[in-house]
């Protein structure tokens, strides 16, 4: 695909001037996603840029927070064994800021989102054992202000392209 087919992206600099990501900008990061210890040296090769363009460009998304950091993504299948789950949450009106504490405090909860729809928030969870994500579900409800939860147990990854953001 060209870079001028697809509408740039924006984000938004400290100081509020907009940044824009042009399509070699797009395909660095998506090449980052799968791969975010890929060499200066083949993220050149794999772009058809030079490793100037490159480094450069990594530095502006770095100190622009389009890129906020690198991390490890964990193995469907951990050492120890695991078991995720997605649970969509429900809760009372004005009682969110206390159930986001409540959750924030429970190591077991991955990530935490506010979405639209039938529920408040999806979390996404992380457990070693099935018995252990049955306590884990039974704390989550009896947190106060949460209404309702509906859990999703992950079988199986079908497409992975990064962390869940």
């Amino acid at each position: 695909m060209h870079a001028h087919c697809r509408p740039p992206l924006e984000s938004t600099l400290p100081d509020s001037r907009p940044v824009v990501l042009d399509e070699i900008d797009r395909q660095l990061i998506a090449a980052l996603q799968i791969n975010a210890r890929e060499s200066v040296a083949m993220l050149a090769r794999q772009l058809g840029i030079a490793r100037t363009t490159v480094t450069s460009r990594l530095a502006r998304l770095e100190k622009s927070k389009v890129i906020t950091g690198y991390g490890v993504r964990l193995g469907t299948r951990l050492a120890d064994g695991g078991l995720q789950a997605y649970v969509g949450i429900k809760v009372q009106p004005r009682s969110g800021k206390d159930v986001l504490r409540r959750l924030s405090a429970m190591a077991q909860v991955q990530q935490l989102c506010a979405v639209s729809g039938e529920f408040d928030y999806v979390a996404w969870l992380r457990t070693e054992s099935p018995e252990q994500l049955d306590q884990l579900l039974d704390q989550i409800g009896s947190v106060e202000g949460v209404e309702k939860t509906t859990t999703s147990i992950i079988l199986s990854h079908k497409i992975d392209r990064g962390q869940p953001i």
